[in-house]
């Protein structure tokens, strides 16, 4: 399947059920939506506002109505994709039992989450190092992944599980590994395929916090996809 088909894949932006938006709803939908599309096929260095509006046949003045700039758009993407990506990795965050299985449960939720998003992500990195509001927004949803695992490697640290470490920058560390690996493998195209890069981030997390013998030893919790 090609990459330009595979775009059937982008965010619903529009609320349901779509009988009840108005025109307003409507029309903010169709500008987030000129987003996705764009995001999809080209970098973020070259959205305008000219480009997105006219691919949507309203004027300039329009996306002005909705939002301040194309670094507001962006916010607003970020907090479409915040909840499917913080979701994906529940079970390692929330879960109980063997902490091997969750957190490869919860690495290949990342992976393929991060696969299908892969272009939004990228365009979302770029977008954070050119506007000091939309890096701190970024850098606050990285942080929710930071706590989120500072908070479970704390808790398996109390039932010696994992070794007794400062937990904050071994998480902020692992998280970064995630961050940079996955916007790497699946921010262009052609993407890399998933499964490489799912089991190599769970080499290196499962190694870091449980020891590497689990990668042989309990090498049958790994999550296949």
């Amino acid at each position: 399947m090609s990459e330009k088909k595979r775009s059937s894949s982008r965010l619903q932006v529009a609320p349901k059920p779509t009988s009840r938006l108005t025109k307003s709803d409507r029309t903010r939908a169709a500008i987030l939506d000129a987003g996705l599309e764009f995001i999809w096929a080209r970098p973020f260095r070259d959205m305008t506002v000219n480009s997105l509006m006219a691919s949507k046949n309203l004027s300039r003045s329009t996306f002005y109505l909705y939002f301040d700039d194309i670094h507001h758009l962006m916010e607003t993407m970020l907090e479409l994709l915040a909840d499917e990506i913080f979701t994906s990795v529940g079970p390692w965050r929330e879960g109980v039992g063997d902490p091997v299985r969750l957190i490869s449960e919860a690495l290949n939720g990342l992976t393929r989450a991060c696969y299908r998003r892969g272009p939004f992500l990228k365009a979302i990195s770029d977008a954070a190092v050119t506007d000091i509001r939309f890096e701190r927004s970024w850098s606050q949803f990285l942080s929710g992944f930071d706590d989120a695992g500072t908070a479970r490697i704390e808790m398996d640290q109390a039932q010696g599980l994992i070794p007794d470490f400062d937990a904050g920058p071994v998480a902020f560390a692992l998280n970064r590994v995630n961050t940079y690996t996955v916007i790497e493998a699946f921010g262009q195209r052609p993407r890399k395929q998933p499964e490489p890069i799912r089991e190599a981030l769970t080499r290196i997390w499962v190694s870091t916090l449980y020891g590497a013998q689990w990668l042989e030893e309990g090498s049958s919790t790994l999550v296949r996809r």
